[in-house]
């Protein structure tokens, strides 16, 4: 009877250990956004043990990319602006985002209703970084960002 409660505890502290996600893996983000212009989190991190995160953005509306399409873009707080008005300049085509921008830290493409787009990155320098993440499509930077931490 004791052996089977000795078994029972650990079994109980394995799953206490998974429902922390002590084997999840942390370095790999969610984020949605819809046929509004807000995404579903206003805030993201990581760990600082991530040596990347990959960050999956999931276009849950039903308008095409060229009407309300979203990307998620990853910039120094004090770069956002620039980034966000160079993107403008740089049109539907290049996905609202300046070709070879040292200011974009991540992107993802842009994407339309039911897609899906994904970016890896790596997290070197980043941890204690001010840094924003938001979408270049024409003036919606304004309302769709949040902030991003590397812990």
């Amino acid at each position: 009877m004791k052996k089977l409660a000795l078994i029972l505890g650990l079994v109980s502290v394995l799953f206490a250990m998974v429902g922390r996600s002590v084997w999840a893996d942390d370095c790999s983000l969610s984020v949605e956004a819809g046929d509004t212009l807000a995404y579903n989190l206003t805030s993201m991190s990581a760990p600082a043990s991530c040596e990347s995160v990959t960050v999956t953005l999931t276009h849950t509306g039903k308008m095409a990319a060229n009407v309300m399409g979203h990307n998620w873009v990853l910039a120094k707080d004090a770069d956002v602006n620039g980034v966000a008005m160079d993107g403008l300049t740089a049109g539907a085509g290049a996905g609202y985002l300046k070709a070879d921008d040292s200011r974009i830290l991540a992107a993802t493409g842009l994407i339309g209703g039911g897609e899906t787009s994904s970016v890896t990155f790596s997290t070197a320098g980043m941890v204690g970084s001010a840094m924003t993440f938001f979408c270049t499509f024409p003036g919606h930077s304004y309302v769709m960002k949040g902030k991003f931490s590397i812990d």
